[in-house]
């Protein structure tokens, strides 16, 4: 059975998080919501909107239509330089380097 658009907006995100090392916290801090949002929005029990999806697929570097194709998509798309690095965990600030994209 196929995915619906909201459970691949869902997916998406959340293999987005994990590829980039990144915590609903973070995300809620680039969309300017509280991480309590992002959670309802994670579960099912508010949906993302299309403003939301251009947010994210902005703060990730991907296009909006690689977002919304799904987990695969999205994270074959994210940039080298979103990747979380080894050994990094979830909310700490990624190297200077990377950061500016130098290196």
């Amino acid at each position: 059975m196929a995915m619906s658009l909201e459970e691949r907006v869902r997916s998406a995100v959340a293999a987005l998080l994990h590829a980039a090392g990144e915590s609903q916290t973070d995300l809620a801090a680039a969309l300017g919501v509280s991480q309590a949002q992002v959670s309802r929005r994670q579960s099912g029990t508010a949906a993302w909107s299309l403003t939301d999806c251009e947010v994210v697929a902005t703060h990730y570097g991907i296009d909006v239509l690689e977002l919304l194709a799904g987990p695969t998509r999205a994270t074959e798309a994210l940039p080298a330089t979103r990747r979380r690095t080894p050994g990094r965990r979830a909310g700490t600030p990624r190297p200077a380097a990377l950061e500016g994209g130098a290196g």
